[in-house]
């Protein structure tokens, strides 16, 4: 998942379109009006992940994005960036220091069973989270919270340290709403149902623990901000890219959504399909390369200095992605407020003399050897292929590369078995914040044993600013730090592609300013 305050009128605005094929079209089978999207993300459920649509266990986007439509939050952060109350009627900062913050909640919730909504919901949801405290989830996102009090439909809550990103989180479904009657407070719940008061109820289809589709229906009792424009869409799950294109060519879905691969755009952009249009909007994922530093064989930061050195973005980019990604010297994107060059500025362009100075000053035997980790099921395997094959062509480095299922591959990196594994991030709110602190806190998302005393000083300096551009000088020390010390190697920032038949309305409007889909927004006739 990600996050960042970003420049709006540059990154979040409508959906750019960047193909028209003219010709109408009888849209997907979902029948009786249903509106049919096709997604390649896997909600899986088994031993290593047992609950992937449990609030306190959720944090990927193919989860999210199920969450996002059935469970409310206190905020919700919509195409313009800021969050605005969507389960609150309002939310604001009580004092100067951004420290406490307190909602009041919108009248008449409730739960899709017919069960009142209320301020104990909320505080029970935050405080359920914070004691699972799931390795997999996003609790750390909301650990800042030290105490919430209620009193009839308003909530406060006390933070640790002033955030002014607070709101932000608020508006992610770690933050979402669920009630005492259908969840444990202190144990996740397995399986693929929902019981929230979002727009829309669910049900899932599953074969052998991996959900095949979902459909959203209309939720009559749903009270928020959220204006429906249909009252069902099916959520048709594809083993991958190619498939999913197929089956809207065939008019067999209305709309394909992440990931389509780099073929499948590229023949949608040389050869135009009939009925259907390819949009192109700006992309706020990155892809990077992660370090247990703990692990003998990167340890050392020469080793993973040097590997700065030799890997070449452009070439990663273009073999791998095409024009759908580009290279990134940041773990901020460079069309986010605070973005830096800073590995751009430290390394330069690939350079094997470079890397082998860096190695011989710190007495590093070579070749290193060295095995990269991927998902063989969410990333592309030529984007290792090219890594591996950039370093062992320096003679410096001897590596390898291993792909693994999603599940295995999420548990064992958390665990610590992998010295070097690729990752990918979508931001869960628009502020750089969320493009640093997941990575560097204690208790990050990577499960990373580095630590920097400098950087983790200046996270929460920079959450003291309400202004964020305020903020700007303190990102841009811990992009530096980052890129002298490599914890993570950032590679590429995508660019996102929906491809949509053209009877489909709302389609500029399906993604919110974290990239997450707004399914209520897709409606049917004339554009």
């Amino acid at each position: 998942m990600n996050r960042k305050t970003l420049v709006l009128p540059a990154v979040v605005g409508l959906l750019a379109p960047v193909l028209v094929a003219c010709g109408g079209s009888e849209g997907g089978s979902g029948g009786g009006g249903t509106i049919v999207v096709g997604t390649t993300d896997q909600i899986i459920t088994d031993g290593e992940s047992p609950a992937p649509l449990d609030p306190a266990y959720a944090y990927d986007t193919g989860s999210w994005n199920v969450l996002r439509q059935t469970v409310q939050t206190l905020l919700y952060a919509p195409r313009g960036g800021k969050p605005v109350p969507e389960a609150a009627q309002s939310c604001e900062f009580t004092d100067r220091a951004s420290q406490s913050y307190r909602c009041a909640l919108r009248g008449g919730l409730t739960f899709s069973d017919g069960s009142p909504v209320t301020a104990e919901d909320v505080k029970f949801s935050i405080e359920r989270l914070l004691a699972i405290n799931d390795d997999n989830g996003a609790a750390a996102l909301l650990s800042n919270v030290d105490a919430i009090d209620t009193k009839g439909s308003e909530i406060v809550f006390h933070l640790a340290t002033p955030d002014a990103t607070f709101p932000y989180k608020l508006s992610t479904p770690a933050a979402g709403i669920i009630s005492k009657k259908k969840y444990d407070g202190q144990k996740l719940r397995p399986g693929f149902q929902v019981d929230g008061s979002g727009p829309y109820t669910m049900k899932a289809e599953a074969e052998n623990g991996k959900a095949t589709r979902i459909v959203f229906s209309k939720n009559k009792a749903y009270r928020g901000d959220a204006e429906l424009r249909n009252s069902k869409v099916e959520l048709r799950i594809f083993k991958d890219s190619k498939a999913m294109t197929g089956a809207l060519e065939k008019g067999e879905i209305d709309l394909a959504t992440r990931e389509l691969a780099t073929e499948q755009i590229t023949g949608m952009l040389e050869k135009p399909k009939k009925g259907i249009e390819l949009t192109e909007l700006p992309g706020l994922s990155i892809q990077y390369l992660a370090f247990n530093t703990n692990d003998p064989s990167v340890k050392d930061k020469a080793v993973r200095q040097a590997m700065a050195s030799v890997i070449d973005r452009g070439e990663i980019s273009s073999k791998a992605y095409g024009s759908t990604a580009e290279p990134l010297y940041s773990l901020i994107p460079a069309n986010v407020l605070a973005h830096k060059n800073s590995f751009y500025n430290r390394y330069g362009e690939p350079n094997r003399d470079q890397a082998e100075r860096i190695l011989k000053k710190a007495d590093i035997t070579t070749p290193v050897k060295v095995t990269l980790h991927y998902a063989k099921d969410r990333y592309a395997a030529t984007e290792y292929e090219v890594i591996r094959d950039q370093l062992n062509a320096t003679g410096l480095f001897s590596a390898t590369i291993k792909g693994s299922g999603w599940s295995e591959f999420r548990a064992a990196a958390q665990r610590g078995d992998y010295p070097v594994y690729g990752l990918g991030w979508v931001p869960d709110f628009p502020d750089p914040d969320n493009f640093i602190a997941p990575f560097l806190e204690k208790d990050n998302f990577l499960g990373s044993p580095y630590k920097n005393d400098e950087a983790l000083a200046l996270i929460p300096q920079s959450r003291r600013q309400a202004d964020r551009g305020a903020a700007t000088r303190a990102f841009g020390k811990i992009q530096d730090i980052v890129a002298e010390d490599v914890p993570v190697l950032p590679l590429w920032q995508s660019k996102q592609y929906v491809a949509a038949r053209t009877d489909l309305t709302g389609v500029e409007r399906l993604l919110n300013a974290s990239m997450d889909l707004q399914l209520w927004e897709l409606g049917t006739g004339v554009k």
